[in-house]
């Protein structure tokens, strides 16, 4: 066991780091809604799965397949941008039309949050079997129900080695990515007047409006930056891993969302964080107990965290943010 530990542990700590970095970015859009409307997205999940699938698309068409393509350093950065773009976008919108339909309704008619929850999920459902029985396949060609493959575009190179661990191309693509997406928001949420908005309405929604700020406008820009960052992960997960299928939010949406109560819902540092030590967490569980049991470690994790710091480790939510 000790042996193995020494073995492994650099390299399931680079593979912790990777994992995690996509985990926050997803886990920055739970905790911005929650910030904001007391409202947990289940369905944020499935925003992350619509840019995995437009990052297929864009590049399919691009390679015109899903054979891997050949790119010099700036084609590669050239491509990634533009799957970022495009899964930012399409997620970002995604999740504009899911607050219009499926919140926005139930909000002006002053429904529980119970209500809220319900239509989370059944948009969630909604979402999941209409890109598994019609979108997915109009993309590709095949069934909807199989996973998809997409064509390799970074190739998976080692650029050095940290003991045992070794660093690849794609590595340094998610992590410095993630965390200059992270980095941005957290300084528009601290620093600018549309973040001064988003704090003021999660603070006291009724002296926000008694200010001047659009509620409306503030809800529906919080549904946009969170699922701009869940496709962005989206992109850089389809960069790293290859595949997506119609149900890929599940789990991941599950992770994210334990990432989002570990670091403290509500709080944008805290889903950075949250993400890191559970990508950490998960891949040294591996160690010990095998691969098969990785996933099982995020769903004891999310239920140790609710029993003994419900907080989450930093406790702090989006109204206190300072500027």
């Amino acid at each position: 066991m000790l042996q193995d530990l020494q073995a492994q542990f650099l390299g399931s700590t680079i593979g912790g780091l990777v994992a995690g970095s996509i985990y926050a970015l997803i886990a920055l859009g739970y905790t911005m809604v929650y910030g904001v409307l007391r409202l947990i997205n289940f369905a944020h999940s499935e925003i992350f799965m619509i840019g995995t699938v437009t990052s297929l698309f864009v590049l399919i068409t691009i390679a015109g397949g899903t054979a891997p393509i050949t790119l010099g350093v700036f084609g590669m950065i050239a491509v990634l941008l533009l799957i970022i773009i495009a899964s930012a976008a399409v997620s970002g919108g995604a999740a504009v039309l899911l607050e219009q339909v499926a919140y926005r309704p139930l909000r002006k008619k002053g429904a529980t949050r119970l209500a809220a929850l319900i239509s989370a999920i059944g948009a969630s459902l909604f979402l999941q079997e209409l890109f598994g029985l019609k979108i997915i396949e109009w993309i590709t060609g095949k069934s909807g129900r199989v996973q998809q493959n997409a064509p390799r575009f970074i190739p998976h190179e080692e650029l050095f080695h940290i003991g045992n661990g070794v660093v690849r191309t794609d590595h340094v693509f998610v992590v410095v990515g993630a965390v200059i997406m992270m980095i941005g928001l957290d300084q528009l949420v601290s620093r600018t007047r549309i973040g001064r908005g988003i704090r003021a309405t999660a603070q006291d929604p009724e002296a926000a409006v008694l200010m001047g700020v659009s509620i409306d406008k503030i809800v529906r820009l919080t549904f946009l930056l969170g699922g701009a960052m869940a496709g962005v992960a989206a992109a850089l997960y389809v960069m790293e891993y290859e595949n997506t299928d119609y149900r890929i939010g599940f789990l991941l949406g599950i992770k994210a969302f334990t990432a989002a109560v570990l670091g403290g819902i509500g709080n944008l540092r805290g889903a950075l964080l949250g993400g890191i030590v559970l990508g950490l967490v998960e891949n040294w569980s591996s160690i010990f107990f095998g691969s098969q049991w990785k996933d099982v470690t995020a769903f004891v994790v999310l239920v140790l965290v609710l029993m003994f710091r419900p907080t989450g480790i930093l406790g702090e939510s989006l109204q206190r943010a300072r500027a």
